[in-house]
């Protein structure tokens, strides 16, 4: 019979376990680590990566631009980000807030749903370029006398689509400026004093 005790076998199996542990866990920890470098290397900009930016020109506030994009950017993503325009908002970037709102060629258009590349030659003016130099427009001042704004973030877009709205309508209805701005949300119940500050921009735009 051997000399090797059922406490020492089992001491010695134990130490054997764990060593076996300890090697599977280095294993996984290296291979993890190997993964994840590749990861990072693949996320940090291959060739590939931004081999489908193109150069687009836009005519935004009457001024001609250029920039590099992606076919997916957002009209929304490059105003606020090449061209630094940053008084268009995005909201919920789906098209459900409004807070976007810009015009191209005299239309208010959601800037967060219309792709950068497809705008074209056609011309884009956004809450900066509404007003003509230092005078502001009779919406933009308005606004400021009725105490229209709360937060302001959703106070452009609004602007952008009640002054589209005065463009084609001078002389609107309380009921007409509700449907102009029906798919803006506002938070801070400014509302009603969008209303009556458009009715007097109608006034002062007569005057």
């Amino acid at each position: 019979m051997s000399g090797v005790t059922r406490r020492e076998f089992l001491k010695g199996a134990g130490a054997a376990i764990t060593g076996v542990a300890v090697l599977e866990t280095g294993l996984s920890a290296a291979a993890d680590g190997s993964a994840a470098a590749t990861s990072t290397k693949a996320a940090a900009g291959t060739p590939s990566a931004t081999s489908s930016a193109r150069e687009i020109f836009l005519d935004v506030n009457g001024v001609r631009r250029a920039a590099s994009v992606e076919p997916r950017m957002t009209l929304a993503e490059v105003l606020r980000g090449p061209f630094d325009l940053t008084g268009t908002k995005i909201g919920c970037d789906r098209g459900a807030c409004s807070a976007c709102t810009v015009w191209i060629d005299g239309e208010p258009v959601l800037s967060c749903m219309t792709l950068a590349i497809d705008v074209g030659e056609r011309k884009v003016v956004t809450i900066e370029g509404l007003a003509r130099g230092a005078e502001l427009h009779p919406v933009q001042s308005a606004f400021i006398a009725h105490d229209a704004i709360q937060c302001g973030f959703c106070t452009p877009g609004i602007v952008m689509s009640c002054a589209a709205l005065l463009e084609k309508n001078p002389d609107p209805t309380r009921d007409e400026i509700k449907s102009a701005i029906a798919g803006h949300l506002c938070r801070c119940g400014t509302i009603p004093h969008v209303l009556d500050a458009v009715l007097d921009a109608a006034k002062a735009k007569k005057a």
